[in-house]
């Protein structure tokens, strides 16, 4: 039985993350999202999708990104 990173929960089944060379135990991706999804510097949102970088910075939107300088980036949009 592990224990969850987060909550300190004691479960029958966690799952493990490898993020840089940690481990981490989680009991549930609610769990897993606060410890370990970054978050934008613009809203502050917990990014659980692919976002938008730059200049080393990890945005969850295009919107957010050009709200703090970015030039040129957009979100990756499939057009039809």
């Amino acid at each position: 039985m592990g224990r969850c990173y987060t909550c300190g929960n004691s479960y029958d089944k966690t799952f493990e993350v490898l993020k840089n060379g940690s481990s981490y135990v989680f009991d549930c991706l609610e769990c897993a999202i606060a410890a370990i999804a970054p978050v934008c510097p613009h809203c502050h949102c917990r990014i659980i999708g692919h976002g938008v970088e730059e200049r080393g910075e990890i945005y969850c939107c295009a919107h957010c990104a050009a709200e703090s300088g970015a030039h040129g980036v957009r979100d990756r949009a499939a057009v039809r």
